[in-house]
């Protein structure tokens, strides 16, 4: 029982400090350690341990230590170095010696390791810690992004495809259930660039619109997002933003668009896709810009789309002709349902396209439905 408490306690500490959260001198009595090893193994046995080992030591301590530490750390590799070279004897002597060369790689990883460090210390980010950073980045923009559950005949699903697989993407969306439930409002945003870039300005932005979403009337949220857009004084820094406002109870609807591609809502008894294009510039370009709306209706059978522009606009292919391929593979799933289509329409639309990609669908099933997660 005691070595099973002292096994979980090493790994809960290994954990921590792997994180972040652990104290520096562990790795840095650890390293500390290794360079005599290193030597005493280079001394007893120069043809299997090389002098040039003492680099490891000095590369993992430009990733765990701060630049303080670092040139303790360097002094004492320094020290093993000099040993080595007093041990083995000159190196014209014979192989396996101190050459001028394995100094020069030493010294080498040592300047490499202490620019490292000092980058790492301006940051004020351990370099442990990157990885947790970013992937607490992600599952916070998939988490803003994910859809609060409708009532009975709703359903609506969300899929994101970040630009060149990556895991960051510039599209995101935001949504509440306002009104007292009554009412669906959701925010579909493209921010300008791509990858790691845009993805931190969508966690930004997102965090912000999500705010932003709910306390204000619908008509003013444009507005608001334009302001605070314009306040940020990005090079890079305009957006496309398409809100919509849903009464779960009618399904009657309002779109605003910022510079954002048109929604398409397909009618159940034409069997028809029909354009919803409402009139408003980019977030951030200009401020006291204007946002129109425009009006619709959500039958039983009636699908919504909401998309950002990579999904349907390349370099060699207009937004005309890849909505209409769009709707052409949505209408695939209208004898079946569109539950689980989302993803599978941007495979089909544009798999390979490098941009980010986002797709929204909100379909009305009527009474029978079930409530949609």
């Amino acid at each position: 029982m005691q070595w099973h408490r002292v096994r979980v306690g090493l790994r809960r500490s290994a954990v921590d400090y792997f994180r972040g959260d652990g104290p520096e001198w562990i790795a840095f009595g650890g390293l500390l350690l290794t360079i005599p090893l290193i030597t005493v193994l280079t001394i007893a046995n120069p043809v299997w341990f090389s002098p040039v080992a003492l680099v490891l030591p000095i590369v993992a301590g430009g990733l765990l230590l701060r630049p303080a530490s670092l040139l303790g750390l360097y002094a004492i590799a320094a020290t093993a170095l000099i040993v080595e070279s007093v041990r083995l004897g000159p190196y014209t002597e014979g192989p396996s010696r101190v050459t001028p060369g394995v100094v020069l790689v030493v010294a080498a990883c040592g300047v490499f390791g202490l620019l490292l460090a000092q980058f790492r210390s301006r940051v004020g980010v351990p370099w442990r810690r990157g990885g947790t950073m970013l992937f607490d980045l992600r599952e916070r923009i998939r988490a803003q992004s994910t859809l609060p559950p409708l009532p009975d005949g709703w359903h609506h699903e969300m899929a994101l495809r970040p630009a060149g697989g990556q895991s960051f993407s510039g599209d995101f969306v935001v949504a509440a259930r306002t009104n007292g439930g009554r009412t669906l409002e959701v925010v579909l945003t493209d921010v300008s660039g791509k990858g790691m870039d845009a993805g931190s300005r969508a966690l930004l932005l997102s965090g912000a619109f999500g705010g932003l979403l709910g306390s204000l009337p619908p008509h003013a949220f444009l507005p608001a997002a334009n302001g605070y857009l314009l306040r940020q004084d990005w090079e890079e820094g305009f957006a496309t933003s398409i809100h919509l406002v849903l009464d779960l109870d009618s399904g009657d609807y309002e779109l605003y668009s910022a510079g954002h591609p048109p929604g398409l809502q397909l009618s159940a008894g034409s069997g028809r896709w029909e354009q919803k294009a409402a009139e408003g510039p980019l977030l951030g370009v200009y401020d006291g810009a204007q946002f129109d709306s425009v009006k619709g209706s959500l039958r039983t059978g009636d699908v919504l789309m909401l998309f950002t522009d990579g999904l349907v606009e390349t370099a060699d292919r207009d937004i005309t002709e890849g909505i209409d391929r769009l709707t052409g593979e949505a209408d695939r799933y209208v004898a079946g349902g569109f539950r689980g289509a989302a993803w599978h329409l941007i495979e089909a639309v544009a798999k390979d396209v490098n941009d980010d990609r986002a797709l929204l669908l909100i379909c009305r099933e009527g009474p029978t439905g079930q409530t949609s997660h």
